[in-house]
C-alpha cells in the first residue's frame, strides 16, 4: 500500500526487454534505495513494482506485459524522470489517501492553465472510470495523490501547487502525454457492496 506522496523524483537508467512482452527496468533513486531490499515494493509513476536488485542507488524491477499494456510504463526511456514512493509503513502518517499501486487506466494531459500560485491541469478520463471520480474526491495521477477540482463525462481537473510542480513529473507533463490513473479503491468497494445489495448477491 502507498499514500500517493512522492518521496523522490528518480531517473530511468535503462529498459531491457526480457523476452515476450516483458521488460527489466532500472531506476536511480538514492532515497528510496537507502533501505530497499530484494522483494520490497516501490511505486514507479504509480505502478507497484517489486525490487529485484539494488546497487549503488539504482534498483531494478521486472515489468510484466500486462503492466506494460495497462499502464504508461511502456513509454519509459533512459534519462526520463519518474515519481518514486516506497510502500507505506503501518506506523506512518497517511498524508495522501490509500493507494494500491494498481493502475486502473491511462489518461492524457488535455490542457494546462497557469495561475499565480498554482496551475490547473485537465486530464482525459477513460469512460469506464468516470463513475469513480467525483469533485473533491481523491485520484492518483502518476503516483501523486490529488484532489479532484472539477469533473466532466470524460475528463477531470486538478490544481497543482508549486511543490507538486517542482518535485514530481507532473510539472513537466505536456499536452498529449499519457499518465497512469488509479481511482479511489473505496469507491470501487462501495459500488460492489451496493451492487450486491441491489441484486441480492454477496455474503453476510
Amino acid at each position: 500500500m502507498f499514500t500517493g506522496i512522492v518521496e523522490e523524483l528518480g531517473e530511468v537508467v535503462r529498459v531491457t526487454e526480457t523476452g515476450g512482452d516483458s521488460a527489466l527496468v532500472a531506476v536511480r533513486g538514492p532515497l528510496v534505495t537507502t533501505d530497499a531490499r530484494h522483494g520490497d515494493s516501490i511505486a514507479v509513476n504509480g505502478v507497484c513494482l517489486t525490487v529485484v536488485d539494488v546497487d549503488q542507488g539504482v534498483f531494478t524491477a521486472d515489468v510484466m506485459g500486462e503492466t506494460l499494456r495497462r499502464s504508461a510504463l511502456g513509454t519509459l526511456r533512459p534519462g526520463g524522470p519518474v515519481n518514486l514512493e516506497r510502500a507505506a509503513a503501518l506506523n506512518s502518517r497517511l498524508g495522501g489517501h490509500i493507494v494500491q499501486g494498481h493502475v486502473d487506466g491511462v489518461g492524457e494531459v488535455l490542457s494546462r492553465e497557469p495561475a499565480e500560485q498554482w496551475e490547473t491541469v485537465r486530464f482525459r478520463l477513460p469512460t469506464a472510470l468516470g463513475r469513480y471520480v467525483v469533485e473533491k474526491g481523491s485520484i492518483t495521477v502518476d503516483g501523486v495523490s490529488l484532489t479532484v477540482a472539477d469533473v466532466g463525462p470524460d475528463w477531470f481537473a486538478v490544481g497543482l501547487i508549486p511543490t507538486t510542480l517542482r518535485l514530481t513529473t507532473l510539472g513537466a507533463r505536456e499536452v498529449g502525454d499519457p499518465v497512469n490513473l488509479e481511482v479511489d479503491v473505496l469507491a470501487k468497494y462501495v459500488e460492489r457492496l451496493l451492487g450486491d445489495r441491489v441484486t441480492g448477491g454477496g455474503g453476510r
